[in-house]
């Protein structure tokens, strides 16, 4: 858990000042009180200043309970009202120092034990906190006064952000103003709404008569790096150093997660060399950043080099450590790898959460081992952690993928039994599921029901019904999608049009496709994917030269990268006609290209054969190749 506390000393008011606060019934928001403590004291920022918190434990009948803060030159100094209420109810004595507590949505009081709660998100109390350097516990959110609601309402609404700024200019600068304006930017994190909180911070940092401190500097790093504002990232960080604040850890794991968003990997290097320069060694806390970052932005070799760099430094692994490393090998399609890395978990006695059960089933569900995912979900309800959505639908994902509609459908039905609300995902897996069997009736049904459960389609639940009646061949329900799609507000996106280039293919309908292709080209959204279904259609119509016509203009005009399915599409088309010395020609020139052959290769190949000696000698290439390819991904 990361703790924070507030300097006092960039506030306005003097020391002296004794702030009263009350938290009405009539109040809005969780309840959460959030104790501060940290190696570096209040002493160390002001040492005429002091801090001290303390509550009313009990619930008056009327008014509720209120909550005294008091600051004063001495810690011994304070009102004897103040002293007689300590004194009379000494609460420290009675409860667990690091419980904490809040009201739920049902309006119930209720505690929690800091140190057992998982801050990692699907865990035990699942919410959207800020990971780094919030001070907000996940699931307990932020108390909004009424001036801060109203801040919240103006910063939300107004798109002038003179406006908002002349607005801010007028209120009183007092400590309530400073607490208000970080509840709201925490708030506005809470919804990641990044504009927003760049206007409010910026106010802080070029406006106001408040002194910035690392928190503000850090959710604007934050939120820079959200829109891959690099630029911005980097100029917050040199007015952080600027106005004398020391970067946290937390304040280089956002620069390691900015880089990795916008893929400047060699600057993200950059910030371990610097910290290691200033002889702070990278915590557990900046590697995971970093291996987040990377797995967001598929990095996947890079994540395992850091993951292997971080052993060596001996950096304490932890269990979110494992969990991103189990997701990096389960995307790039490794189970084994991923099942190897849980094992070394266990071996050491670092125990798995929730999340950590839920990606090794991911690992397995993306290759459709039901069997494995099976296992692995027993184990997580056998090890006492109760399965939630997320889950739920990494089983179904494993079904779907495997081609088992009806299985995805009963974890389907199973999920609803034990009480677990299917979430908008759930739906999707199912609408996929019946489409990757065919089952186009049975998809069209499910996402009538999606709609029916007063949940919107977003962009992938109509791409996903698309594809499944692109399967089935229904090209005129496929261009109804895509017309209810546009009537719905969305815009539709690659995945989305590169399922209706392939209805199209699929249908015969090239002239329909060579229009939307060049729709696409137009408008810049085009990516592998899309000449891959092209390259396909031609090879399977036999218009040989319209394929290589697509090929060349991939590689050339757009500069796409040809993977495995591409060339093995390619090899396809010779190979319905037999011409074998072709299709090994192909196989060398994607062997030169740094592409390795999959299964789907060798059965092209294979295929192009007319006799034995021609099938043995493929065997015996596919064979040594393999022999000859590196293992990227090793533990």
């Amino acid at each position: 858990m990361i703790d924070l506390f507030f300097p006092l000393a960039s506030v306005t008011p003097a020391p002296s000042l004794s702030i009263h606060c009350e938290k009405r019934p009539q109040a809005q928001g969780y309840l959460s009180l959030v104790r501060a403590h940290s190696s570096t004291t209040i002493e160390d920022l002001h040492p005429e200043l002091m801090l001290r918190i303390e509550a009313r434990l009990y619930y008056p009948p009327v008014a509720g309970p209120r909550w005294r803060i008091c600051a004063c030159g001495n810690m011994q100094q304070g009102t004897s009202l103040h002293d007689a209420e300590v004194n009379s109810y000494r609460y420290g004595e009675r409860k667990k120092k690091y419980d904490g507590a809040y009201i739920d949505r049902d309006g119930a009081a209720r505690t929690f034990d800091r140190k057992k709660m998982s801050r990692k998100r699907g865990g035990a109390m699942r919410g959207r906190g800020w990971k780094y350097g919030s001070g907000f516990v996940d699931g307990v959110f932020p108390v909004l006064s009424p001036m801060a609601q109203d801040i919240l309402h103006l910063v939300q609404k107004g798109t002038d952000v003179a406006k908002i700024w002349e607005s801010l200019d007028n209120i009183p600068p007092t400590h309530s103003l400073w607490d208000d304006i970080l509840n709201v930017a925490v708030q506005l994190r809470l919804n990641r709404q990044w504009d927003p909180i760049i206007s409010v911070c910026e106010w802080i940092v070029y406006r106001s008569s408040f002194r910035p401190d690392v928190i503000c500097y850090n959710l604007l790093i934050d939120a820079y790096g959200r829109k891959r504002r690099l630029d911005k990232v980097e100029s917050m960080y040199a007015a952080l150093l600027e106005a004398q604040c020391v970067p946290t850890e937390d304040t280089y794991a956002l620069l390691l997660r900015a880089y990795c968003n916008a893929g400047s990997l060699h600057r993200a290097e950059g910030v371990i060399s610097e910290m290691r320069e200033h002889g702070i060694p990278p915590s557990a806390t900046v590697y995971n950043a970093y291996l987040d970052g990377l797995l967001k932005a598929r990095c996947t070799e890079k994540a395992v080099e850091v993951y292997q760099r971080m052993k060596r430094d001996r950096c304490r692994t932890n269990t979110e450590t494992y969990t991103l490393m189990i997701n990096v090998y389960g995307k790039s399609k490794q189970p084994m790898s991923a099942m190897k890395v849980f094992n070394e978990m266990q071996s050491i006695g670092c125990k798995a959460n929730i999340c950590t059960y839920t990606a090794l089933v991911n690992a397995f569900a993306r290759e459709g081992l039901c069997e494995k995912a099976e296992e692995v979900f027993e184990e997580m309800q056998q090890a006492g952690h109760e399965p939630d959505v997320y889950a739920y639908n990494a089983l179904m994902e494993a079904y779907s993928r495997a081609g088992f509609p009806q299985g995805a459908s009963e974890i389907f039905s199973l999920m609803q039994h034990m009480g677990c609300e299917p979430d908008r995902a759930s739906y999707n897996i199912l609408v996929d599921a019946y489409g990757r069997a065919g089952l186009h009736r049975d998809a069209e049904a499910v996402f009538e029901s999606l709609k029916q459960q007063g949940m919107a389609p977003t962009m992938k639940s109509h791409m996903l019904l698309l594809s499944a009646h692109a399967r089935s061949g229904n090209v005129a329900r496929c261009e109804e999608v895509l017309a209810q799609l546009h009537k719905s507000g969305l815009t539709p996106d690659t995945f989305a049009l590169n399922a209706m280039l392939n209805a199209y293919g699929r249908a015969g309908r090239l002239g329909d496709m060579e229009r939307l292709l060049a729709a696409m080209e137009h408008r810049g959204s085009c990516d592998v994917s899309t000449y891959n279904v092209v390259v396909n259609a031609y090879g399977r119509a036999g218009y040989l030269e319209r394929m290589e016509a697509a090929f060349a203009s991939m590689q050339g005009k757009r500069g796409l990268a040809a993977d495995v399915v591409t060339w093995t599409s390619r090899m396809g088309a010779y190979a319905r006609k037999k011409e074998y010395r072709r299709c090994l020609e192909i196989f060398e020139e994607m062997v030169d290209a740094g592409c390795y052959p999959d299964g789907g290769t060798a059965k092209v190949l294979v295929a192009a054969c007319s006799d034995e000696r021609q099938v043995e000698q493929v065997t015996a290439i596919v064979r040594s190749m393999h022999k000859e390819a590196k293992t990227l991904f090793t533990i």
